[in-house]
């Protein structure tokens, strides 16, 4: 009997131990700042480099991360605070709303889809358009928000765009859109493509009244968009790490059966192949946007 008390707590009793400690060094190896849950609404984690930061100091940065500079997606009411001056402005065309032009249904139909996004958001559509001044000087910015149904072109988003630039001209003003999109509009099919042709037909007329156009592409901004009026800009611009392009990666890189460049599709990788104007931190951005106005006006 001692014999085999002394076994439990001899050899056995060190084989247990041994294990149990090896479970635990596994248990811990992934750090505890990787692990902690942030409450929603009033901290937010970088999905760069995981910096946990309140929304009160996330605002004040401009919603760029401190640590790393990441730029977090914002929509257009924030866009309109950072850029015009004292937040004065005054939104156009915001009585325009959809239609479901072909019965469409997909998960659900687009009619419920449209209907509640208008129930539960301040959002007519995919588009806002403003007027107000940046730096003293007056210009017209249209601006996307990818919340409302992935920031797709429809119709909707393609006729603002147009009176937009009829805006522009009538009271002979330069023109900006701020790009956050997936694409075309699926629910409204040729509808939708033919926002494309409009959009920049309606640019050549503003380059027919001699006024600049300039087009900030943001993350992520890609399909029709890239497609028209996203790259015909006089000036065209964009925020740093902003993916843009007509596909994804993963589709191209299934389509060529080749691996694609590091950084391949981010702002800084089109601003060196000549894609880009310049690349500008969303803390100079307005400065950068009056320059460039009066650059154009003189």
């Amino acid at each position: 009997m001692e014999d085999f008390d002394a076994d439990l707590s001899g050899s056995a009793g060190n084989e247990d131990k041994t294990g149990w400690f090896k479970r635990i060094k596994k248990g811990i190896l992934t750090k505890t700042s990787e692990k902690r849950e942030t409450q929603e609404g009033l901290w937010t984690k970088c999905p760069q480099c995981n910096y946990i930061s309140t929304q009160t100091e996330l605002k004040e940065q401009l919603y760029v991360c401190p640590k790393c500079g990441y730029h977090h997606r914002i929509n257009s009411l924030q866009y309109y605070e950072i850029l015009f001056d004292d937040q004065q402005y005054t939104e156009l065309f915001n009585n325009i709303r959809g239609m479901d032009f072909l019965d469409f249904t997909d998960l659900k139909p687009y009619k419920k889809r449209l209907e509640d996004f208008w129930s539960k958001t301040d959002m007519d559509d995919a588009m806002r358009v403003a007027v107000g001044k940046v730096e003293g000087e007056e210009i017209v910015i249209a601006a996307m928000d990818f919340a409302f149904i992935g920031g797709s072109l429809g119709s909707v988003a393609g006729e603002k765009f147009a009176r937009a630039v009829d805006y522009a001209i009538a009271h002979h003003l330069p023109f900006m859109c701020i790009c956050k999109s997936g694409g075309a509009r699926m629910m409204e099919s040729a509808f939708s493509l033919m926002q494309l042709a409009k959009t920049s037909g309606k640019l050549s007329q503003l380059t027919d009244a001699r006024l600049p156009y300039i087009s900030l592409l943001t993350d992520p901004s890609f399909g029709g968009i890239t497609a028209s009026f996203g790259m015909l800009g006089d000036l065209n611009i964009a925020e740093p790490g902003a993916l843009i392009g007509f596909a994804g990666p993963r589709v191209i890189k299934e389509t060529i059966k080749k691996d694609l460049p590091e950084g391949f599709q981010r702002s800084e990788f089109l601003l060196e192949h000549g894609f880009l104007d310049f690349v500008v931190n969303r803390h100079e951005l307005k400065h950068r946007l009056a320059v460039v106005i009066r650059h154009f006006r003189n």
